[in-house]
């Protein structure tokens, strides 16, 4: 019998779920540079589509060890709208892995990007950029960040995407501490 999340991931993964080995490696200074080719990429793609280009995930935060995947957050008006951005972004060389509501995800056909793209006041935006800037923030949970997905990284996933489930709990309980600081920042401003 298929699980949910089996019935989910067949649905939304365009060419199926992949089993593919984590390896999560040390922080490389390169990172932000790679990010900043691939963000003006996006960018010459699509124009004045993109509202935003940020770098989010671990390969954004300086110290934090990573699958060496390059994660980049992308707003438009409308992720429903798919003719304002994806023929752009398959021009570009990206190719469309994940179709869901509210979401579109492409990646390189070396799959060492993974672009994710919302409409802009999706309220899974503000968790990206909380996350990311508490982590660059607070060495502790950066520390708790990296040992969880190193233990997890030991384990063998039937796809990618149980690996990230599997560290749901744990950003739950970041991304609490995240928000605290964020308010406490807001208000001393």
């Amino acid at each position: 019998m298929q699980s949910e999340t089996d019935k989910h991931l067949d649905a939304v993964l365009i060419g199926g779920r992949e089993q593919r080995p984590i390896t999560i490696v040390d922080y490389d200074p390169a990172w932000p540079g790679h990010y900043d080719g691939l963000a003006q990429a996006i960018e010459a793609a699509l124009g004045p589509a993109a509202l935003t280009v940020d770098h989010i995930g671990s390969t954004s935060v300086p110290g934090l060890a990573a699958k060496a995947i390059i994660d980049i957050l992308v707003t438009v008006h409308d992720v429903e709208e798919e003719s304002a951005f994806v023929g752009r972004l398959e021009s570009a060389g990206f190719v469309l892995r994940v179709r869901e509501p509210g979401h579109r995800m492409f990646r390189t056909p070396a799959k060492d990007v993974h672009i994710h793209i919302f409409a802009a006041g999706d309220p899974a935006i503000p968790n990206y950029l909380d996350l990311r800037d508490w982590l660059r923030h607070d060495a502790t949970d950066r520390a708790l960040y990296a040992n969880t997905k190193r233990e997890l990284a030991q384990q063998q996933w039937s796809d990618m995407n149980y690996y990230a489930d599997a560290k749901t709990d744990v950003i739950a309980a970041i991304l609490a501490r995240a928000r605290a600081w964020r308010a406490g920042e807001a208000r001393r401003r």
